[in-house]
């Protein structure tokens, strides 16, 4: 029997890169998956694909810094399914600058799509993942939240508080049944870093800090998703899993 069979997931910003991989990913266990993305040809093009690969999928087009729209998105998925098993909050942005210099503008982007669009996505979703009896919250951090770089100032910084955000509501939602985690990925390939790594000396200075002495991949971050969305996860919550370059702890 595939691994998620028959729960109704939904992954935010699943339009490329780690999201995309983790809703593919989860289709071909067995899941319904709900494509949400700001993009909606992004959005569309990823459920096509699953839809064409034999798995269940569906588009919807949501900007997570929007309130009205992540409810009308819970709305939709409470009427198509009536509960919901697992969110992934992957929907994020960054922003390189050096901190003199970041202005109002980027600090107020990132910090309303990193954590306020986790905010009101796992808000939002409380009665669907109650419905369901054994929901899970999987929200997506960053190694970046305690190993600190120049000019990430304002990306550590929500996904810090992601992590703690996730504690909290781990101890929160637990007496309902609702299990929240958190992943923490290291340098992956994906096009948010893909012009660092891209060049030689960058990379080859980044790549020397990961144990395994390579970069990870999409597909890593959704196998350890795909670990936390399943019931062979059924007994841990508040877990903050650290994947850097192969490594997986705890913190």
């Amino acid at each position: 029997m595939r691994r998620l069979e028959d729960k109704i997931a939904l992954v935010t910003g699943a339009g490329a890169g780690i999201g995309r991989a983790i809703a593919e990913t989860f289709a071909r266990e067995g899941a319904a998956v709900i494509v949400a993305d700001c993009d909606a040809e992004a959005a569309a093009e990823v459920a096509g694909a699953i839809v064409k690969s034999n798995g269940a999928a569906s588009a919807h087009t949501v900007d997570v810094t929007d309130t009205p729209q992540v409810q009308a998105l819970m709305g939709a998925i409470g009427k198509s399914h009536g509960r919901l098993d697992v969110l992934v909050n992957n929907a994020g942005v960054g922003e390189r600058s050096d901190f003199r210099h970041l202005s109002d503008e980027a600090w107020d982007r990132v910090w309303k799509t990193n954590l306020d669009g986790t905010v009101r996505c796992a808000r939002e979703a409380f009665d669907l993942l109650k419905a369901s009896g054994k929901g899970s919250i999987i929200n997506l951090s960053s190694i970046m939240a305690s190993k600190h770089t120049r000019q990430m100032a304002v990306y550590s910084a929500t996904k810090g508080a992601v992590s703690a955000l996730s504690r909290s509501l781990a101890v929160e939602y637990a007496p309902y049944g609702i299990r929240v985690n958190t992943l923490l990925p290291g340098y992956v390939e994906t096009a948010l870093i893909g012009r660092y790594i891209s060049n030689p000396m960058i990379a080859k200075a980044l790549i020397t800090q990961t144990p395994l002495r390579r970069f990870g991949t999409p597909q890593d971050i959704a196998n350890a998703a795909l670990f936390l969305a399943s019931d062979e996860a059924a007994y841990i919550t508040g877990a903050c899993l650290n994947v850097d370059g192969g490594m997986a702890t705890t913190l």
